[in-house]
């Protein structure tokens, strides 16, 4: 049977992004979840990818994140350039979980990563409904919106870790774009706070 694409539920306006962002930061749940939504919103990599994050991958130095090949969905070392509001998130976690392997670690056990739903549950629980908004979703959010304001395409889909789709495209081009995906990440995390401080102004009038 031929793979059937299916499209995510995902929040894709600035209003709602922001209300979205208002929420997570806000939110009262465990510190690894809040993180773990932080970073996802912030980087836009894939479920799996947040969640068996670990601490060997992440060079404080060079404020990047170099996930290895088996823990990619196209099997190729993917390097993820961190803005400051990714650090911040990631320093308060290091206080947490510094000391294990994994960087978002199970409340049962810090020798295993977070639970698959947990995520979900959060996002129902700050009151988005499951046709609205799921962890995937922030993939989309970030490639509309990215697309709206007018950046490269190749830089986003990189950042996505996409294969790209011409396969002569693919064998030649072979370009990481990291200055130019740093400078976008840094500009799409302060675009995002913004948005998150009008959606609290809003919040605040009601």
């Amino acid at each position: 049977m031929p793979h059937v694409k299916t499209h995510r539920p995902a929040l894709t306006t600035p209003e709602k992004v922001g209300r979205l962002m208002h929420a997570i930061y806000n939110y009262q749940g465990s510190l690894v979840v809040r993180s773990a939504l932080q970073i996802m919103a912030l980087t836009f990599c894939r479920t799996t990818e947040i969640r068996c994050a670990e601490w060997r991958e992440f060079d404080f130095e060079d404020n990047i994140w170099r996930i290895p090949a088996e823990r990619m969905k196209m099997q190729r070392d993917h390097l993820v350039p961190l803005s400051r509001q990714a650090l911040a998130a990631l320093e308060k976690l290091r206080a947490y979980s510094g000391g294990n392997q994994y960087v978002f670690p199970s409340y049962r056990s810090e020798a295993i990563p977070f639970e698959k739903t947990a995520l979900s549950r959060a996002i129902r629980r700050m009151g988005f409904e499951e046709d609205e908004m799921c962890p995937h979703g922030f993939r989309a959010m970030a490639s509309t919106l990215l697309n709206e304001l007018g950046y490269n395409r190749d830089w986003i889909e990189r950042q996505l870790a996409h294969a790209p789709t011409e396969q002569i495209r693919g064998i030649y081009n072979r370009a990481e774009y990291l200055p130019e995906r740093r400078r976008m990440l840094q500009e799409w995390a302060d675009y995002l706070d913004g948005l998150r401080a009008k959606a609290r102004q809003e919040v605040d009038l009601e």
